[in-house]
């Protein structure tokens, strides 16, 4: 149905906004470490979604194959394909988030020795991505999840440099993970309105 000069007003398009737009600030990051990483796992866990600063919702990505025809292009869907997942650190004093992404890097492949775990089922795991909404934001509300991605078989790839400068005045560090993974997927959750699982 066509919309008409009249509806295009602000009051229209408030109308549409019911739930005041998803906020890119409103998001938790959880990760699950391997095991055997000598870590204090729980501390780890606990900390993460708290000094994960920066994360990405994932693409959704499907190659393409041009199949020419008389001066003509037709595309056809190609296999899909799935971008490196990067999140953002806050490097605290303890530095027990990057201590434990150069251990599980370490384990796959070691720093002195190229050894590490050969079997992928040991040093992948799992990671998800919460989007938040400010409903229910009280202290004696419950948080409500718009949207959960899922990262299977998620390992890191790149433990980022932190710069150190003289210069450097009133910052605190910050570093970077970039994983891959085997694939993402949505969850179900608890509003009527949330997420609906891709498969």
């Amino acid at each position: 149905m066509a919309i008409t000069f009249n509806q295009r007003s602000i009051t229209e398009f408030r109308s549409r906004m019911t739930g005041g737009g998803a906020r890119s600030n409103l998001f938790e990051v959880e990760i699950k470490f391997p095991d055997g990483l000598a870590i204090n796992e729980s501390l780890v866990s606990d900390k993460t979604p708290f000094l994960v600063k920066a994360a990405e919702i994932p693409a959704s990505n499907l190659g393409n194959i041009p199949v020419p025809y008389r001066g003509r292009v037709l595309p056809i869907a190609g296999d899909r394909t799935f971008d490196p997942w990067t999140v953002t650190v806050i490097n605290d004093t303890d530095f027990l988030i990057r201590d434990a992404m150069e251990r599980w890097s370490n384990s796959i492949n070691d720093i002195q020795t190229a050894q590490g775990t050969i079997n992928p089922e040991d040093y992948q795991t799992s990671a998800r991505v919460f989007q938040k909404t400010r409903e229910g934001l009280g202290p004696d509300s419950d948080e409500v999840d718009l949207r959960i991605y899922k990262f299977e078989g998620i390992y890191p790839n790149v433990v980022s440099s932190i710069p150190l400068d003289f210069g450097a005045t009133d910052q605190i560090e910050e570093f970077q993970v970039t994983f891959n993974y085997l694939f993402w997927e949505t969850e179900a959750t608890d509003q009527a309105t949330g997420t609906i699982p891709l498969n």
